[in-house]
């Protein structure tokens, strides 16, 4: 892998989506040193989009209201379906470098989506840093992203791979992982739950 990635200010713990046999993309930041731009608390998702947003709670931790104040991965701290990809982003250092990056978005894999995934892949995967960090960070890109900018969008992610998303319905997909919930909004970035992990080209 290539090690200057590991310098990009948004490296990808978040996002693992759907299909982690499916293609990959990556967004290019324009630079290697992380941006530490301080820009105002956003306030809670106004229109979070996806069937799964009924199951946060309504106020209190992990509620949009909560996690509007807290840097993306403390935010999925706070949300039980996010723990597998929380420990993954641990493993593979990522945790400071995700919550001091400014205004990105996060395409994170529930707990479900990474269940979908053989264990053997999963153990290997997280037994490798290297491999890890690029998965992860596949699934970042910079720039907040709305659902309007989702409807029909090819977005570079900071692995530099690409993913494509889009609209049909009430459905958003990125690559051929859909929305569970998303366009949450955290301090430093918007958050989708996806119901898979994508896998970058080799």
């Amino acid at each position: 892998m290539n090690t200057r990635l590991l310098a990009l200010p948004v490296v990808a713990a978040l996002s693992l989506t759907a299909g982690y046999g499916t293609t990959a993309g990556a967004i290019t930041s324009g630079g290697g040193t992380p941006r530490t731009v301080h820009t105002p608390t956003p306030s809670a998702s106004p229109s979070p989009v996806g069937p799964g947003c009924k199951s946060l709670p309504s106020s209190g931790p992990g509620s949009p209201s909560a996690i509007a104040g807290e840097p993306v991965v403390t935010a999925a701290q706070h949300i039980p379906d996010l723990s597998d990809l929380v420990d993954a982003a641990k493993k593979a250092g990522l945790v400071d470098t995700l919550n001091s990056a400014s205004d990105i978005t996060v395409f994170a894999p529930s707990n479900d989506a990474f269940k979908k995934v053989p264990k053997d892949q999963i153990d290997r995967l997280l037994g490798n840093k290297n491999e890890l960090t690029k998965v992860l960070t596949y699934h970042v890109v910079q720039g907040r992203k709305t659902p309007a900018d989702l409807e029909k969008g090819d977005f570079t992610t900071l692995e530099g791979g690409k993913i494509t998303t889009s609209r049909s319905g009430d459905t958003f997909k990125v690559n051929d992982a859909q929305v569970v919930c998303g366009n949450l909004q955290t301090r430093n970035a918007t958050l989708y739950i996806i119901d898979s992990v994508l896998k970058p080209r080799s």
